[in-house]
């Protein structure tokens, strides 16, 4: 192999790219050179060639030599972020330059000033077609070759000796413990299918670019309070086992309590709403799926036996009908309450003996019972189907168990607390918490039916386009209950519809991002994060590429507005919900192309967009 030699583009001190805070650069990862410490504020071509890079920040500029060398010289570190601010251009991309032309300038004290360091990474990023690389200032050399970067990279800031002999999983979990601040940093650990979540004590110990450049990680963020590190199904579980081995964060954590107590109000509220109706979900997916595929086979032509028809009804129906006893059962569990007494109060709220909800309106075949309530006639009916009243009574029944704790002696607590409980509860939950809930519901599902409902698919144009910032903030969870209350009223959930479109738009900008990229490692993580989007799941492709670019993550909006639009424009509502895009087809077997033309469109918008706008800054 060609070995080369460059002179140093910048004045200053030249340094090894091992001494680098920043892991992308010191590890070797984005070419093989030097760096120069506390530069002086001009940059100068070190060869003849052609200007082929110049970022619109003006922080870093990419030069093909004749002789076939690609350089990158990037001056500072984190200096993206500026946006161009301190720094001045003397040459354009696409020009042809000489060795010792002038191409930068730059304020290197108002750039450490606004807090960023100026060390300047001098690479060959086509370092592979090349032995030894040298490059000089003054009397100072600094070389690398093919082996030493390889030994450099395999291992980033890491004893090779200490990692060897490790498989993947403990690799991953070794050097996470060690760029997040070790295991004093950590107060506690959990996972979900597709994140470890950690609570740390100090989140200015995180080494945020270190962890991110690690071998299977996809990406990190901070959400709802938590440090999420994404690793994808299946390995995240791996992951966490190497993890906590050792520590006592197993079986022990407390991080949802952590989390909660460093949330917004909102995001409080949003977390509540989705602790209590998430465990309720996957018994609306397979109503849902009931739902569609009874719907199909009648859209087939198939004809049903009352029996057949009203054995499918008790599939589809019961869980709606009996919502309360659900939503109940679920808001005392969440609230520290005894879950059987939540069931037993939901049902009380549409006991067989009250009129039914859905027959004591105006003109129905039942009236409410009214009872005199300090001289007022309460009228008093059940609530199938409903969700505010059993939500606020489930809430108002843990908080008085807890208080009864208190102070009824142990000796008769089995008896008296459960009794004093249900009987206050039920006159509540009947003249008070149920009629006014009952009423605001009413109000919210109105205004929330007429939004979707506005003309030429406009509510769905502004939920579609939105819908992903909200998962961004962490409070997408405050619509679940609208979703539960749009099947249990209508028997179809419009909001499923639209932020499918949603989700596959970001899918679909991702795998733009990734399609455009040209180094390997990167496109192959790209795909690998944009797959779990066509899932339902997005943040590994949010938060592992579109929201780093920006641009792909507002064209993936721009893609969900659209999806969004043709959604509420044509009308199209999922039978069930809790799964969305290629597993959502289940909930529109009777409405298939519809569901298929705003997948699609939301892919095709958002991709071509990406692809055709967005310029990857490798």
């Amino acid at each position: 192999m060609k070995d080369i030699r460059l002179d140093s583009p910048l004045q200053g001190e030249l340094i090894e790219l091992k001494d680098v805070k920043d892991p992308a650069f010191a590890s070797g990862a984005m070419g093989r050179g030097a760096a120069v410490r506390n530069p002086q504020g001009k940059v100068f071509s070190p060869v003849d060639g052609e200007v082929t890079v110049l970022f619109d920040t003006l922080h870093a500029i990419g030069l093909h030599a004749e002789d076939g060398t690609d350089i990158l010289i990037h001056v500072g570190l984190d200096t993206v972020n500026l946006g161009g601010k301190h720094f001045t251009a003397h040459v354009a991309q696409g020009d042809k330059v000489k060795r010792g032309q002038l191409l930068l300038e730059f304020d290197g004290e108002a750039i450490k000033a606004a807090g960023y360091d100026t060390t300047t990474p001098v690479l060959v990023t086509n370092a592979a077609d090349y032995g030894k690389i040298t490059v000089a200032l003054g009397d100072k050399e600094i070389s690398s070759d093919v082996a030493a970067a390889e030994e450099t990279a395999a291992a980033p800031a890491e004893d090779e000796a200490e990692l060897a002999g490790l498989d993947k999983e403990h690799r991953v979990a070794k050097l996470i413990w060690k760029y997040v601040g070790g295991r004093d940093n950590v107060r506690s650990a959990e996972h979900c299918a597709t994140r470890l979540r950690l609570i740390l004590n100090d989140k200015s110990r995180i080494q945020e670019k270190a962890v991110e450049n690690i071998d299977g990680v996809k990406g990190q963020f901070f959400a709802a309070s938590q440090y999420q590190i994404i690793l994808g199904t299946g390995f995240v579980d791996k992951v966490y086992d190497a993890f906590v081995e050792g520590t006592d964060l197993a079986g022990t954590s407390n991080n949802k309590a952590e989390a909660y107590a460093q949330m917004s109000t909102i995001q409080k509220i949003s977390r509540t709403l989705g602790d209590v109706f998430v465990p309720i979900i996957p018994v609306l997916v397979a109503t849902g799926l009931f739902m569609g595929l009874r719907g199909a086979a009648q859209a087939m032509g198939l004809q049903m036996s009352p029996n057949v028809t009203t054995m499918s009804q008790v599939l589809t129906d019961t869980a709606f009908i009996f919502l309360p006893a659900l939503v109940c059962w679920s808001t005392m569990k969440r609230f520290g309450g005894t879950p059987v007494i939540g069931i037993v109060l939901g049902l009380m709220l549409v006991a067989p003996q009250l009129p039914n909800a859905w027959a004591a309106i105006p003109g129905g075949a039942q009236q409410p019972l009214l009872m005199d309530v300090l001289g007022f006639q309460v009228p008093v009916v059940g609530y199938q189907g409903s969700v505010l009243p059993a939500l606020v009574l489930g809430i108002v029944a843990a908080k008085l168990q807890a208080a009864l704790k208190k102070v009824v002696p142990d000796i008769i607590d089995l008896i008296v607390t459960p009794f004093l409980t249900l009987f206050i509860c039920m006159l509540l939950g009947l003249l008070v918490v149920g009629p006014i809930m009952h009423g605001i519901e009413s109000a919210v599902f109105g205004a929330v039916a007429a939004f979707l409902a506005l003309p030429f698919g406009i509510g769905g144009f502004i939920v579609g386009g939105l819908q992903q910032v909200i998962v961004v903030f962490g409070v997408h969870h405050i619509f679940n209950a609208l979703e539960v209350q749009l099947l249990a009223t209508t028997g179809v959930d419009p909001f499923n519809a639209i932020i499918t479109g949603a989700i596959v738009a970001q899918g679909g900008a991702a795998v733009a991002v990734a399609m455009k990229t040209k180094d390997e490692k990167k496109r192959a993580l790209y795909f690998s994060s944009a797959v779990p989007a066509f899932l339902g799941i997005t943040e590994p492709a949010i938060f592992g590429i579109n929201l780093r670019f920006m641009k792909p993550f507002i064209y993936g909006l721009c893609g969900g507005a659209c999806a969004g639009g043709i959604a509420g424009f044509l009308h199209l509502a999922g039978t069930g919900m809790g799964i969305t895009v290629l597993p959502g087809t289940l909930l529109y077997l009777n409405n298939l192309l519809p569901y298929i033309v705003v997948n699609v469109v939301g892919f095709a918008v958002a991709f071509g967009l990406t692809f055709t706008l967005f310029k990857p800054e490798e």
